[in-house]
C-alpha cells in the first residue's frame, strides 16, 4: 500500500468490532469485507427471500465457532441478498449498482486489490494504491457448496435485477477487470459497506 493512504476506523456497536475504513475520491469504504453474524447455517441451507449468513467453510449452526475459524478472520461473511441488505451499521448502506460502478470507473482493479499471495493465488498484480483491499472471499453456490476463495472475491450491490436476482461484482486473482453480473439471491457474496 502507498505511503498516502490514511486509514480510519468505525466500531461496529452491535459486536464491538472496529473496522478499517478509507476515502477513495467522494465515497468512504469499509477497507475490508463485513463480518456482521447474528446467525450462521451451512452452504445446504439457502433462501433468495429470508436472510442467511455463511462462513466460508463452515458447516454448523454455532456463531462463536464459526468466528473462531481462519475464513472468517480473514474474509468476513457471506451474505444472501436479502442478509446483505440489511447488515451494513447505522450510517452506512450495502452500495447501488452506480456507487460500485463509481469506485471501478475512477480506479484500475490493481489499485484495489490486496497485493501479494497471502489472500490471492498467484498471479496477484496487486498495488492497492487505494486501499481498497480487496479479498478473495469465493462464494456460497446455490448449489449449496462453497467455491473458489482464494481465487475471485464477490460483491453485492443493492441494485434488483429481475426478481429473483440483484447485481453483483467480482475481481479474479489473473484478470485485471472487474466484472459485473446479476446473480441469484439465494448466492452468498462478501459485502462491502460504503459511507451514507
Amino acid at each position: 500500500t502507498k505511503e498516502s493512504v490514511i486509514y480510519s476506523s468505525y466500531t461496529d456497536s452491535r459486536d464491538g468490532y472496529v473496522y478499517k475504513t478509507v476515502t477513495i475520491g467522494n465515497q468512504v469504504w469499509m477497507a475490508e469485507n463485513l463480518r456482521y453474524l447474528p446467525s450462521v447455517v451451512g452452504p445446504e441451507i439457502g433462501s433468495d427471500t429470508t436472510p442467511y449468513y455463511y462462513v466460508y467453510g463452515y458447516n454448523g449452526t454455532n456463531v462463536s465457532e464459526a468466528k473462531a475459524t481462519a475464513n472468517y478472520k480473514s474474509y468476513g461473511v457471506l451474505y444472501n441478498w436479502t442478509a446483505a441488505c440489511s447488515s451494513c451499521p447505522n450510517g452506512w448502506h450495502l452500495p447501488s449498482d452506480t456507487e460500485w460502478s463509481e469506485l471501478f470507473d475512477k480506479n484500475y482493479i490493481r489499485t484495489l486489490k490486496e497485493p501479494g499471495t497471502t489472500h490471492w493465488n498467484s498471479p496477484n498484480e496487486a498495488t492497492n494504491e487505494t486501499g481498497f483491499t480487496a479479498l478473495p472471499g469465493g462464494y456460497r453456490s446455490t448449489n449449496g457448496s462453497f467455491y473458489d476463495i482464494g481465487l475471485d472475491g464477490n460483491w453485492w450491490s443493492a441494485t434488483e435485477g429481475y426478481t429473483s436476482d440483484a447485481w453483483g461484482r467480482y475481481m479474479y486473482y489473473g484478470y485485471s477487470g472487474v466484472y459485473r453480473g446479476n446473480d441469484d439471491k439465494g448466492i452468498g457474496f462478501s459485502v462491502r459497506c460504503v459511507w451514507d
